[in-house]
């Protein structure tokens, strides 16, 4: 099992800790910036700074070879396109005012694969220094292609596998076929090995449905013959009413809203099965001060994993927002109700350069109110109309909202 780091850290004769520069470099840790900083179980969490851009989503186009049941294409109204040269060149040059490179990861609401010049992207994108990962369907990922993706420098391609027979598979991801699938990751993992070199790494993305939720262990099966090591689990955010009644978290989000939080509670260690299963369940829905083994579990909720990372996400237009789910207009369903979330952009590259954007005072403030998080409950409460949309809510919060967001709440999740 990978360790996360840990570095020693000096206390100077004023009691300030002195971090290493490469560890304050890597954490937008410059002089001046405010961080905020809170209780751990036995000592004291550092939150990013909301001044680190670290992580750029960039959406090379918003048009898919697929008609997948969980796509957001399935509620919204939106053109198709693909991101121009001319965006892109200012997409790169914008990423040029950073240091260190953030990591750059192509994907959106949309197959990568499908833009006609990805690998040259990915090639530009690498030369500025930093990590490029994509998210692919694996469909497109040709032999060319691969050798190509291998020879630009990719450094992770994570694969959305949903299922771990050719039905099951084809089943969500409707026009596709799992041995092709498979085939073209066996394919990239040869072409790696005859270039004697160890990247792009591969990572599965599965999205859990009770459709396919059984086939879970199956699929890790397969991605381990296939020298996979890294999984991501999300669950299924409802674009149709149809897949309302797909979700696999509807007990998280209502069982015990109205439960008052535990003040604290340490589980040690522990089997999950029939006999402990349903008990733990419920404590673990009973509040959000729990620890197990010493290890707080509370962490994940009211944490919006965008802010949280210092990543912003850039449209194949040149929209720049603070998130994926604020990129598009979208419809999708909380708790069976209609939510209209409206996109929110802070300008546009193709008249703004990216740093400006960035340091926008709008969009800092933002950052910081998200990071502070005191929207309303709106993804386990439901009762009122202002749920129902991300315009404002019930404590008062404007335009964007945050409330309703799943991200925010670790139930939706992206690589």
């Amino acid at each position: 099992m990978t360790q996360r780091p840990e570095w020693e850290i000096q206390v100077d004769e004023k009691g300030r800790l002195v971090v290493p520069p490469e560890i304050a470099s890597r954490y937008g840790l410059n002089p001046g910036v405010r961080v905020r900083m809170g209780e751990g179980e036995n000592g004291l969490r550092l939150r990013r700074p909301v001044s680190h851009l670290a992580k750029v989503y960039v959406e090379p186009t918003n048009g898919c070879n697929l008609e997948c049941r969980t796509c957001i294409r399935n509620g919204w109204d939106e053109p198709l396109g693909q991101m121009s040269d001319a965006i892109f060149t200012r997409v790169i040059d914008g990423l040029r005012a950073f240091s260190p490179p953030p990591t750059v990861f192509f994907g959106g609401f949309g197959e990568p694969l499908a833009h006609p010049r990805i690998v040259e992207m990915v090639s530009r994108a690498k030369a500025l220094g930093g990590p490029v990962e994509m998210v692919s369907n694996g469909t497109l990922l040709t032999q060319d292609i691969s050798r190509g993706l291998i020879a630009a420098g990719l450094d992770m391609l994570w694969v959305s596998i949903d299922g771990a027979t050719p039905e099951s598979y084809a089943d969500v991801r409707l026009g596709a076929a799992l041995p092709e699938v498979l085939a073209n990751l066996a394919s990239l993992r040869e072409a790696r090995r005859a270039a004697n070199l160890s990247k792009p790494e591969v990572g599965i993305v599965f999205v859990a449905m009770k459709r396919n939720i059984a086939d879970l262990p199956a699929v890790v099966r397969l991605g381990r013959q296939l020298g996979v090591r890294r999984f991501l689990v999300t669950h299924v955010l409802p674009y149709t009413a149809e897949m309302c009644q797909e979700v696999l978290y509807e007990r998280a989000l209502n069982d015990f809203k109205y439960l008052p939080s535990l003040s604290g509670l340490d589980l040690p260690n522990i089997d999950m099965n029939e006999i402990t299963g349903e008990a733990l369940y419920r404590i673990l829905r009973s509040g959000e001060n729990l620890s197990l083994a010493g290890v707080h579990l509370g962490e994940g909720k009211d944490r919006c994993p965008f802010i949280e990372s210092g990543a912003t996400a850039i449209g194949w237009e040149g929209s720049l927002s603070p998130c994926l789910p604020l990129l598009h207009d979208h419809m999708s369903f909380l708790d069976k109700y209609k939510r209209l979330s409206r996109r929110y952009a802070i300008g546009n590259l193709g008249e703004s350069t990216l740093a400006d954007l960035w340091n926008d005072p709008e969009y800092t403030a933002f950052r910081s109110r998200v990071q502070a998080f005191e929207f309303s409950f709106c993804t386990s409460c439901g009762v009122c109309d202002l749920g129902q949309g991300n315009e404002e809510d019930c404590f008062g919060n404007p335009f964007p909202t945050c409330g309703g967001c799943l991200w925010a709440q670790g139930v939706i999740r992206c690589p």
